[in-house]
């Protein structure tokens, strides 16, 4: 999150006093995140995220707003937008499309163990499951279209091995896409955007991890359920240090959302190319974001170079879920 469009706290006051909402006790900007403006915002009753979207349009909006509506109603723990009088979940505040959700119990977990990886993995299967009975299509906006737009604009910025890397991976993932097993895969709403830093644990009653919920479905979209797999084991199953695959926390990841969804042939086939997928949509977006950023009041640009390193394992280490037990790369 960041905070590009000031709002003060007189403002947000009168905002949140227009949905029902208010008056608000406190307003704090938020510096995770690097898209769109938020603030944590207090009432005395409850506790919400008022975001200020920078670059979706009030088109796209709806889409991932009615999206997090439809997942609560599916029991799926989500933030839930705040409507106005008339049942709009979308908003205008500062001249900006925005909206108001509420924030989720407990906190991220930056150091997962097997079992939250285990629980993220069964709920994200439980999420696309409920996902197919949402009635709206979006695609995925940071897909191979926005790929093919966007390296040639971070090529002049990077060394020449980075350079060879990206434009031998976009050639890689353009085949892939001309494939029968590409076409074959289940589709659905997705995340796109699950890192560990967009879900919430809070200790049950003995003291243990529970997932409370999953946040932040602006780059949501209608693509491969694989693809969001891919996703999360980048970043809930690897070293970041190193980019090496961890083989506990992959295990616990897999077999946690396969016994909710089994893969079917096509996705397995492609589950090393996904992967490699989604290293490269999230390198690519961190150098254009760090080579060409916005500016922003409070920001904390991304490093790039993890995912590069993870891309590069994945390539040397292919992934295999043909059997469940299947090898995972390096153990890290």
């Amino acid at each position: 999150m960041a905070v590009y469009t000031q709002v003060s706290f007189d403002q947000a006051d009168a905002f949140f006093q227009t949905l029902g909402l208010g008056p608000l006790t406190r307003l704090e900007g938020c510096a995770g995140g690097i898209e769109n403006t938020n603030y944590f915002a207090d009432t005395a009753q409850a506790r919400y995220v008022l975001t200020l979207f920078e670059r979706l349009s009030a088109e796209q909006l709806p889409y991932y707003l009615r999206l997090m509506r439809h997942l609560a109603q599916h029991a799926i723990p989500v933030p839930d937008p705040a409507a106005d009088a008339q049942g709009q979940l979308l908003h205008s505040l500062q001249g900006r499309p925005s909206c108001v959700v509420s924030l989720l119990a407990g906190k991220s977990e930056l150091q997962p163990h097997a079992e939250h990886c285990a629980q993220v993995g069964a709920m994200l299967a439980r999420m696309h499951l409920a996902g197919r009975t949402f009635d709206m299509q979006q695609p995925n906006l940071r897909g191979l279209d926005w790929w093919q737009r966007t390296i040639p604009e971070v090529l002049p910025f990077v060394a020449p091995a980075q350079s060879a890397l990206l434009q031998a991976e976009l050639q890689a993932q353009q085949a892939l896409s001309k494939t029968a097993d590409y076409a074959a895969l289940p589709r659905g709403p997705i995340h796109a955007d699950l890192f560990r830093d967009n879900v919430m644990f809070a200790p049950d009653a003995q003291g243990q991890p529970q997932l409370t919920g999953f946040f932040d479905f602006y780059f949501a979209g209608n693509d491969a359920w694989v693809f969001d797999i891919a996703v999360c084991l980048n970043d809930w199953c690897v070293n970041p240090a190193t980019g090496e695959a961890n083989t506990e926390r992959t295990n616990a990841f897999m077999h946690a959302y396969t016994s909710m969804r089994p893969l079917q042939p096509a996705e397995t086939a492609v589950f090393p190319h996904m992967l490699r997928a989604a290293a490269l949509r999230f390198w690519l977006s961190r150098l254009w974001d760090f080579y060409l950023p916005r500016q922003a009041a409070v920001l904390k640009a991304h490093d790039p170079a993890p995912f590069e390193r993870i891309l590069r394992q994945r390539i040397a280490h292919p992934f295999d879920w043909s059997r469940p037990s299947g090898p995972l790369g390096t153990t890290a």
